[in-house]
């Protein structure tokens, strides 16, 4: 037989346990080991953890960050135009146009040469905003320079790292973001539930605070 406080093994006609004192009646079984165990699950499982916190980016500090990239992406372009300027001779032209009132025409063949180079312009500062963005939004930082110096980054709705051809479609998708008068399509960055501008909807990505 055991004794009942203690449970130390003691003989059926001892009446004081000599481990602990306790006065003995008639002793009692030991249950067995399996019932002493605890109740209810052994750990806690990953279910019953909190959900993580997602903290969106919204509208003012993708301003910021939209100012930033601007400054960097400036400096480049503005040096590029001034190299055009110098090479074309366009400079030496404004130079050495003659005051009024009797200028000489400009010749066709540099009106057509300007609206060339013009043109020319506007198709590499789309290119170059192109690669800038899909290609920085796409890579390990996720985000573009300006974006990376505010912590923030462009993610799929999983908050994965996105692709080159969706960093593209989003840039793409901003075109028609410029379309809606107001700028409400970038406003709804601030006011959506997630922080979305209308391009963000368009290509399914999301820009979230790290």
């Amino acid at each position: 037989m055991y004794c009942s406080k203690c449970g130390s093994t003691i003989a059926e006609t001892v009446t004081v346990c000599p481990v602990c004192g306790q006065q003995q009646g008639t002793g009692i079984p030991l249950p067995p080991a399996q019932l002493l165990q605890p109740a209810g699950p052994a750990y806690v499982t990953p279910d019953w953890q909190p959900a993580p916190v997602v903290a969106y980016a919204g509208f003012w500090l993708r301003f910021v960050a939209s100012l930033l990239d601007g400054f960097i992406l400036g400096v480049p372009v503005g040096i590029v135009i001034v190299i055009l300027i110098l090479s074309s001779g366009l400079g030496t032209f404004l130079h050495n146009f003659p005051n009024p009132p009797d200028p000489p025409d400009p010749s066709e063949a540099f009106g057509v040469a300007l609206a060339i180079g013009i043109g020319v312009f506007i198709l590499l500062a789309i290119v170059g905003n192109w690669l800038y963005y899909a290609c920085f939004e796409s890579s390990t930082w996720q985000a573009t320079p300006g974006k990376k110096v505010l912590n923030i980054a462009v993610t799929d709705m999983s908050g994965a790292r996105i692709s080159f051809g969706r960093a593209s479609g989003r840039f793409f998708a901003k075109f028609i973001t410029r379309l809606i008068p107001l700028g409400i399509g970038f406003i709804l960055a601030g006011i959506t539930e997630r922080k979305q501008a209308l391009h963000d909807m368009i290509a399914s990505t999301l820009v979230l605070r790290r």
